[in-house]
């Protein structure tokens, strides 16, 4: 039974990852058109890279999750 609620844990995990990597990737795609536009609302562009890094932030932790500890 544990076995396979780990398995279900890591689905989930993959799935939520998965998920932030494309918001990730879109919030990327989205500060660079808006600088290349010239678009002058630097608090705009500010707030999206804040979003990026909190974004890459939790990535860095389900992907530690997924990762099994290894003692060197």
């Amino acid at each position: 039974m544990g076995i396979i609620m780990a398995f279900n844990g890591d689905e989930a995990i993959h799935t939520r990852l998965a998920l932030l990597i494309e918001e990730h990737r879109d919030l990327d795609t989205a500060i660079t058109a808006l600088i290349e536009a010239g678009n002058r609302d630097q608090l705009k562009v500010a707030r999206l890279k804040k979003r990026k890094l909190l974004l890459k932030d939790e990535i860095l932790c389900l992907e530690n999750q997924l990762t099994p500890d290894i003692i060197a």
